[in-house]
């Protein structure tokens, strides 16, 4: 069975870019938590997307009769990134949104008809004497 590994590896390599942003984004959140108050946890948000992206990309692969669900929630995802986890630093947004467009527009290889040909016996050449 054919599985779209493209899409999954390109989803799962910006869900580490993603995760990054997002703690980058968090250590912002930790700095700025004094002056903020309730809203500190919304920054670990962006970790949150980061995971989920890493997990949707796996699915990808484990799960391929989904595809499409993957990709639709992996270019959702990518850009709920760009307000919670800098974009992912940018590439993340764009490896993730790649991943789901290739993950939303695969499809599995599908083997057309055999088609087989039987093979004629030529007779010898008469004997030239």
């Amino acid at each position: 069975m054919s599985r779209p590994v493209g899409a999954g590896l390109l989803t799962i390599l910006g869900g580490l870019f993603i995760v990054v942003g997002g703690a980058l984004f968090a250590l912002v959140g930790d700095i700025l938590g004094a002056v903020l108050g309730p809203f500190r946890d919304l920054f670990l948000l962006g970790l949150l997307v980061g995971l989920l992206s890493i997990l949707l990309g796996l699915l990808m692969i484990a799960a391929p009769a989904l595809h499409t669900v993957w990709g639709i929630l992996a270019l959702l995802f990518a850009l709920l990134s760009i307000p919670f986890a800098l974009a992912g630093l940018f590439v993340g947004f764009v490896l993730t949104f790649l991943g789901g467009i290739l993950a939303v527009r695969w499809h599995p290889f599908r083997e057309g008809p055999v088609i087989t040909v039987e093979a004629r016996s030529v007779p010898p050449f008469p004997p030239t004497g």
